[in-house]
């Protein structure tokens, strides 16, 4: 019985990715030419997000500095924290406010924001986006089901990856693919196609 519950896990992640797939080929296509302009113009890339999301936007922001799968120039990436100690004690709701904060504090004219959630609902995240649109940055939100109203706050400019599933464990496996793709996607642009890579 727990084996076959283990083995349906396997197959449902599976099936969602091959449908993902189809679906999220262009967006991600978007997102990394958005983020290919603001890394060669000079600027950076603020990632964020909350709960378990916050750490794929530690993984990518470390991806981005470090490298993916081969040696390339650091990129300019920061993981913006979500945690109280951002957030002014005195001041009520402030840790809500954290990561809009930091975008203001850190986000110039032309750097991206890169969100992540599973359900897009989050305010900490909606104010994030919202401080990003006030520094004129670019987002690129990776997002759950319809994308909740995060997906409203988006303006023309920006790029939704929006992961066709309601459970949210499926839907962090798939942005687990899509980080490392956007990863991919900009080492190839950068460095150029790598014939044993695929």
């Amino acid at each position: 019985m727990l084996e076959q519950r283990i083995q349906q896990h396997f197959i449902d992640s599976a099936d969602l990715k091959y449908q993902a797939a189809q679906i999220l080929g262009q967006p991600i296509a978007a997102a990394i030419q958005a983020i290919l302009a603001c890394v060669t113009s000079g600027a950076k890339v603020l990632a964020c997000g909350t709960g378990p999301s916050a750490a794929q936007a530690e993984q990518f922001a470390a991806l981005c500095v470090m490298g993916f799968e081969r040696e390339r120039p650091e990129l300019a990436a920061l993981a913006l924290v979500p945690d109280a100690l951002w957030a002014a004690p005195s001041v009520a709701g402030a840790d809500i406010a954290a990561l809009a904060r930091q975008v203001r504090a850190l986000g110039q004219a032309g750097d991206l924001l890169l969100v992540l959630t599973a359900g897009g609902d989050e305010p900490a995240l909606l104010d994030a986006v919202q401080a990003a649109h006030e520094r004129d940055m670019t987002v690129v939100a990776l997002c759950g089901r319809d994308g909740g109203a995060l997906a409203t706050l988006l303006r023309e400019t920006d790029v939704l990856i929006s992961v066709p599933h309601d459970r949210a464990a499926r839907v962090r496996e798939v942005h687990a693919l899509v980080l490392h793709c956007l990863c991919d996607g900009i080492d190839a642009q950068l460095l150029g196609e790598q014939e044993n890579m695929l």
